[in-house]
Order: C-alpha cells, then sequence, then structure tokens
C-alpha cells in the first residue's frame, strides 16, 4: 500500500491507512526522533520494573496489573517499530514501500518511523459549530500499540487510580 494509501472495512466509519508515524501516539512529536526512542526505552524498563513489583506484592487487582502490561506491550511494540522498521524497508514516499536487506532501509537504527493503520472518522462537525466547526471526530490515523496505551490509561485514571500511588 502506498503511503497515505488506504481502504474501506466498514462503510466511512472505520478505514485502513498506511501512515508512518515520526512521533508519538495519534501523530505527536515532541523533541527529535532521537530522543523519544530513547525515553521510550528508559519507560519500558520502568515498566518492567513496576510490573515486576506489582506481581510480586499480589495486593493489586488483576485489572490493574493487565492495565500496566498493556502500557508496556504498546510501547515496547512501538520501539520495535522505531529500531527495526527504518532498517529493512525501502522508503514509501512516492511508491510502496518493501523489504530491503538489513541497514539498506531508509532510516537508520532508532529513527525508524512507527506504521499507524486504524482510521475511524466517525462524523464531521457541522460548519456551523464554534472552533470544531468542521473538523472530523477522531481524526487521528492510530496502531494497536497506541490502543493499548490509551485505553489502559484511560483504564487506570477510571477504575484505578487510587493505586497510582500507593506504596
Amino acid at each position: 500500500m502506498p503511503l497515505g494509501g488506504g481502504f474501506s472495512v466498514f462503510g466511512d466509519w472505520f478505514q485502513i491507512r498506511f501512515i508512518e508515524n515520526n512521533g508519538m501516539a495519534f501523530g505527536m512529536e515532541l523533541f527529535n526522533k532521537l530522543f523519544l526512542t530513547g525515553f521510550r526505552i528508559v519507560a519500558v524498563a520502568f515498566l518492567i520494573y513496576l510490573l515486576i513489583k506489582l506481581i510480586k506484592d499480589k495486593e493489586y487487582p488483576t485489572g490493574f496489573v493487565f492495565a500496566v502490561a498493556m502500557i508496556l506491550a504498546g510501547a515496547a511494540g512501538n520501539i520495535i517499530d522505531c529500531l527495526f522498521y527504518g532498517e529493512i524497508f525501502s522508503s514509501s514516499y512516492g511508491q510502496v514501500a518493501h523489504f530491503v536487506p538489513w541497514g539498506e532501509g531508509y532510516s537508520s537504527f532508532f529513527e525508524g518511523r512507527v506504521v499507524d493503520m486504524f482510521y475511524f472518522p466517525l462524523f464531521t462537525w457541522p460548519e456551523w459549530m464554534p472552533l470544531i466547526g468542521g473538523d472530523i471526530f477522531f481524526g487521528p490515523v492510530f496502531n494497536f500499540a497506541d490502543a493499548c496505551i490509551s485505553c489502559s490509561v484511560v483504564a487506570i485514571l477510571v477504575w484505578y487510580r487510587k493505586f497510582l500511588f500507593s506504596n
């Protein structure tokens, strides 16, 4: 699929799009790529430590432990894309990307882009609505790792916030 290409899965409200994200979840870009990948690696190391501690303590609800594990899995998935995707795929700008021998990809180790593919343009706000008129409701393209992180953070904030700062 070419960059920006896509197809409809269920009408116009669920689509698959091929996007390469250079930043964080939902296309946010903060700092440079090398810093972001390094930060992700430190965050995953901390989450591994935290998850081991939560499992050993046995006083945390299974749902809380599962949510932390899903954040860890999502972050690790995005790191894998950042580390390897640019090393093993050709550039997708103006063409369909293809596998290349290790190290001949479009980018160096640590600086690959993350592939995003899920797009849910549920509806467009009416033009007469101030500030948001004409914008698509839930316009970002995201991947499964982003969904794992976002849904787990929401679950923790809604159902398990009392465990965030305990002990």
